[in-house]
């Protein structure tokens, strides 16, 4: 797999294609499922009140909006228990991390399903526990539906960022130096994901260790 990575910056990666095109249908098939189910998908609300423009589903663990940490429960939402990650998705983001270079025990996956007007300001991933950033465990992100414009920055917010467009079945993983660097998503193209993949917009799957 190595010949496939594009690096970005030392301890990040983009893998064009990764998941074929059975995958992408498993993958998506599963995190609609689990999105119709009672902890299914929600809008987070995230600090001074105002709804995140995607809506989210979180497997393992809740990221609390408001708090930013995890926790066993919705507390923020409705109180309900966490979705258990299937192991077919944290074996497939094992494997991912591995081909990247990294060692990786997922434990946690939080989805995003973006529409048309979706974004993600630029931010760090910063509320897993200590050891877990210490050691530099990777985030591994996967994404089916539509094309983003994601942006991939320093270690400071006001850092030259790296624009790398995500296709439908892309995996971009980012640990060890890299793992601390801001990122974000800036636009969403509409309909330009497999027309038969049946998801209306993007989902993107990002695979953490806690």
């Amino acid at each position: 797999m190595r010949d496939q990575l594009r690096d970005v910056v030392p301890g990040a990666v983009h893998l064009p294609r990764r998941l074929s095109a059975g995958e992408q249908h498993a993958v998506a098939d599963l995190c609609l499922r689990l999105g119709r189910d009672e902890a299914g998908f929600y809008r987070p609300v995230a600090r001074g009140g105002h709804p995140m423009s995607v809506q989210m589903l979180c497997l393992g663990r809740h990221w609390n909006a408001l708090r930013y940490q995890y926790e066993a429960v919705r507390s923020d939402v409705d109180q309900r228990p966490v979705p258990a990650l299937p192991d077919e998705l944290r074996v497939l983001a094992q494997t991912i991390g591995e081909e990247a270079g990294f060692t990786f025990q997922p434990d946690v996956c939080i989805v995003n399903l973006y529409g048309d007007g979706s974004r993600m300001g630029l931010h760090r991933d910063q509320d897993e526990t200590a050891e877990s950033l210490a050691r530099g465990a990777p985030v591994v992100s996967l994404s089916i539906g539509d094309t983003a414009r994601f942006l991939f920055g320093g270690l400071r917010r006001r850092d030259p960022v790296d624009v790398v467009w995500l296709e439908s079945g892309d995996a971009f993983v980012f640990g060890g130096p890299a793992r601390l660097r801001y990122h974000g998503v800036t636009r969403i193209l509409p309909g330009s994901g497999p027309a038969d993949i049946g998801v209306a917009g993007r989902l993107n799957l990002t695979f953490r260790e806690y």
